[in-house]
């Protein structure tokens, strides 16, 4: 035998082969056996020896897929290695110093959630890899020393002569030589679940899709009929199994906008407050207003009053809050961030099969030689009838044809059905299973066809038949493509209108729609072969069924919601681009839905694709690399990208999107290990939900972070203002201490509670560049923190100046800060004035504040904490009533801004949209 070129056998991958330059080979789906034989130095009849086998193996490595690992303890560490981290470890030892101990274990907590959140997520990630590497099969049936033997997959070499069938798991990549009604499922590398068929010869196309490359098999895809010969072409890694799993090891696990927002603000208010806390020691230290014991204590608790350490805690809660509500809407959110993540997202990718439409091919338009027929109800379970053009239900057993075509679709079809966990699966074909459906549709019982003899469909003469005894005759049954059955009448010299059948089925071909022609001849009652039997005459053209995947339910209906709260819903999928375009259009998906395909994508560059992204909503005939690719370009230009899908072929984009969301009943573990959200209904409205309920948990955690910062300010800004007007400081440590361990067990978690704000979904996605703060909200945090901190100062000096004891005053001055952060609350609730219907709607807010008050009175009359917290007993005028009216000051007053703020948004909103 030739020597083997051992460049181009040991190199020769997928990838090199799609684009040939012009010294390259063309295409393997180009290439003639003869050619392939010579280029993989192989054999047809005899295959490698064992020898050179044996040589291959060791040069190139075993056909097996390999990920990296990592140790659990270094993935588990590695989780404390971003800032966010070190300044929360830095406020807990800080705490921890100033005996602040409920906070110190509040933040260690924390830091310990977030650490096992990212620890579980990458560990989700491996387990992706790993399902993915169990893909291939562990044995094949080789051609090696001219012997046919089975073999571990793992020795498959490329130059190998395998065969296939039925049943059979693909091993390798292979090119096929010989295929015999050879068809195999292809769903874990397209997402489309026909089976393909396959054949031998060369095609004349250079740039295919892979879905369209008919004389290749591809490793872990599943032989569903006949049997093939093929050539190894690549293993292991460079398969295109082996790909997916390279691309789902290389995307990087991202931070989702509300953490990097979360992250910026953090650093920037830790880096703020330190910086403040240095200016302020040097001040205190310039102007000798404190001792150096006393100025560093005083520092210390500015430190910790300003830092906002509850939050990591709130915004935690928030996200938990959010995660439970969406479980009762069965949405699986696997991280906490990845809640409220949805409701940013501007693009929702989606699959087009099993997620926009059932998965359950269905006949839907009926032709007769005289009419045209629909046919009511979606799916497989569903109830239907015949209808005409009027939308009128018809008797189909009064027209011939039309019984005859629903006779034949009955006693053609292998499919059955059978029901698990409420949902019908199909054993079959597609197209099989859409006509049983209509028969058991409109008759009521499974077929029971009374046959002799069959034949199956074959690529080479494109239809099947069924010899069968019917109403006391024999007759052929045949059903297959429309213009195989009347070229067959026509040579058989029957009347056939050619041309008026073809200018009708091409209405259906231009809606996506599948066509099936089925017909009959009655046959000689001897006849027992359909062999022997010239199809075509004395034939009768029953009709033709229209057959298309229906979209689900409900999904158009969320695509228009979506639609209207700026969301934007794309499709990518490995099916035909006018069967997509046809789902598209009937989904209103967009107003011109513009498609691109696999192969036109491929010629662009990364940069060219970024830049013409956003003109297209349907991208048809992707591969998994496709479709990581679409994601990284809609990212690129700025988007929050979401990503539906269910098979294997959607991991890598499940992963490198900002949110993915797979399938929970139909999804494989591929996916479902990928995505950071699964749909445990498998039901693409859910997402809407989902969608509502991320924006709102985003609103309760603006509101937390807005409440938080003002009034965590106000307490280090009474410490500022004291040491800058050369007075002693009105609170003790430890009151600053009591007034932050109570917010943190209380008032601050008000806001999980709240309600979503109407109209929430008329709003857009937010702009997630902007961070989470507005240049409003930022002067806001300034005047309230500095009107909250200012009354405080105003009553300590009030009650001191008329002579009475500092404690009175800092009791006095402690409950003022606690009714401005009441207050306040009451303020920041929802967009409405206060005193509204909308006041009463958070109840829980009013317990909180009730468990607050009885807090603050324990604090003030028991003696046990007046001794810690240097509190005493008041009368109501200094204790309460003082701190009321200073509460109902920030009230007005945040409550005459929030007027203002009303008017300056909707005047922006008002100026935009003429712009617009």
């Amino acid at each position: 035998m030739a020597q083997e070129p051992e460049a181009t056998v040991s190199t020769t991958t997928e990838a090199e082969t799609t684009d040939p330059g012009p010294s390259q080979q063309p295409p393997l789906w180009q290439r003639s056996t003869e050619s392939l034989l010579v280029e993989y130095a192989t054999d047809e009849e005899s295959g490698l020896t064992t020898a050179e086998a044996k040589q291959r193996l060791a040069q190139n490595g075993p056909n097996e897929l390999t990920a990296k690992k990592q140790s659990n303890l270094l993935r588990f560490l590695k989780q404390f290695n971003n800032s966010i981290i070190y300044i929360l470890a830095a406020a807990a030892l800080v705490t921890l110093l100033m005996h602040h101990y409920s906070d110190s274990i509040v933040i260690g907590l924390v830091i310990i959630a977030n650490a096992f959140i990212g620890y579980f997520q990458e560990r989700s990630a491996d387990n992706a890899l790993d399902r993915i590497k169990a893909l291939l099969v562990s044995e094949a049936v080789v051609i090696r020393d001219g012997q046919k033997i089975n073999l571990p997959a793992r020795e498959l070499v490329t130059g190998d002569i395998v065969q296939l069938e039925a049943g059979d798991t693909v091993p390798a990549d292979l090119r096929l030589i010989s295929a015999d009604n050879l068809k195999i499922q292809e769903s874990a590398l397209t997402g489309e679940t026909d089976s393909v068929l396959k054949g031998e010869d060369p095609l004349p196309t250079a740039n295919l899709p892979l879905a369209e490359r008919s004389n290749q098999a591809f490793a872990s895809t599943a032989v569903t009929n006949g049997s093939g010969r093929g050539i190894v072409t690549v293993t292991g890694a460079q398969t295109e199994i082996g790909h997916i799993q390279q691309n789902v090891a290389e995307v990087k696990q991202q931070a989702t906008p509300l953490m990097k927002n979360l992250n910026g603000l953090g650093l920037g208010l830790s880096i703020a407050i330190l910086v403040a806390a240095v200016l302020l020691f040097i001040l205190g230290m310039v102007t000798k207003v404190y001792s150096l014991p006393v100025l560093l204590v005083a520092v210390i608790t500015m430190v910790v009053g300003s830092m906002p350490e509850g939050l990591p805690a709130s915004t935690s809660v928030v996200l938990a809050m959010g995660t439970q509500q969406m479980t009762k809407q069965n949405v699986i959110v696997k991280t906490l961030p990845a809640v409220e993540t949805l409701g940013a997202v501007d693009i929702v990718n989606t699959d087009k099969t099993g997620t926009l439409t059932k998965n359950e091919m269905t006949v839907t338009d009926i032709l007769t030689t005289a009419d045209t027929y629909t046919v009511s109800g979606v799916g497989y379970d569903a109830a239907g009838q015949v209808q005409n053009d009027e939308g009128q239900d018809v008797d189909w057993q009064a027209d011939p044809d039309l019984e005859w075509l629903v006779q034949i679709a009955g006693q053609t079809s292998d499919a059955e059905f059978h029901e698990e966990e409420g949902q019908w699966v199909l054993t079959g074909e597609p197209t099989d299973g859409a006509l049983t459906a209509l028969y058991h549709k409109l008759v009521g019982v499974d077929p029971d066809p009374q046959e002799i003899d069959s034949l199956p469909f074959d690529s080479a003469i494109r239809y099947s038949a069924r010899l069968v005894d019917h109403n006391g005759q024999r007759y052929l049954l045949v059903k297959g493509a429309p213009q195989t059955l009347t070229r067959l009448m026509r040579e058989q010299g029957e009347a056939v209108d050619e041309d008026a059948w073809q200018q009708r089925l091409s209405q259906l071909t231009r809606q996506g729609k599948r066509v099936v022609a089925l017909g009959y001849q009655p046959v000689a009652a001897d006849a027992v072969e359909v062999d022997d039997i010239a199809v075509g005459q004395n034939f009768h053209l029953a009709g033709m069924a229209g057959i298309i995947d229906p979209p689900r339910p409900g999904v158009a209906d969320a695509v228009r919601q979506l639609r209207y709260a700026g969301i934007k819903v794309k499709m990518i999928t490995g099916d035909d681009p006018e069967t997509a375009a046809a789902i598209a259009q009937q989904l209103n998906l967009s107003e011109q839905a513009r498609a691109i395909t696999g192969p036109e994508l491929a010629e662009l560059s990364d940069e060219e694709l970024a830049s013409q992204i956003d003109k297209y909503t349907v991208f048809a005939r992707t591969t998994p690399a496709d479709k990581l690719r679409i994601v990284k370009a809609q990212q690129a230009r700025g988007h929050v990208v979401s990503m539906t899908g269910d098979g294997v072929n959607d991991a890598p984009a499940l992963k490198q999107a900002d949110i993915g969301v797979a399938m929970g009943i139909r999804g494989t573990d591929v996916a479902k290990d990928s995505a950071d959200m699964v749909l445990a209904d498998d039901d693409f409205t859910s997402i809407l939900g989902a969608v509502r309920e991320g924006r709102h948990v985003f609103d309760n955690i603006r509101k937390t972070i807005r409440f938080l910062l003002p009034t965590s300010f106000a307490e280090g800004l009474i410490v500022v203002l004291s040491i800058l007007m050369d007075q002693e400081l009105p609170l003790f440590p430890t009151q600053l201490l009591w007034i932050n361990m109570v917010s943190a067990l209380t008032i601050q978690f008000a806001f999980i509670f709240e309600p979503a704000e109407s109209g929430i979904m008329k709003r857009g996605p937010r702009d997630v560049t902007r961070g989470i703060l507005s240049k409003l909200d930022v002067f806001e945090v300034t005047y309230v923190s500095l009107l909250i901190s200012g009354l405080g100062m105003f009553a300590y000096d009030l009650l001191t100046a008329q002579g009475l004891s500092a404690v009175i005053g800092s009791t006095m001055t402690l409950n003022v800060i606690i009714f401005g952060k009441v207050f306040y609350l009451f303020n920041l609730q929802n967009d409405h004035p206060v005193l509204s219907k909308y006041f009463f709607r958070n109840k829980m807010s009013f317990v909180i504040v009730a468990i607050l008050m009885a807090l603050q009175a324990m604090i003030i009359y028991w003696p046990a904490m007046q001794g810690v917290f240097h509190t005493t007993s008041v009368n109501f005028h200094y204790g309460w009533g003082i701190p009321i009216i200073a509460g109902a000051i920030v009230l007005i007053v945040t409550e005459i801004a929030k007027a203002i703020r009303h008017r300056i948004d909707a005047s922006t909103i008002s100026r935009e949209q003429r712009n617009f």
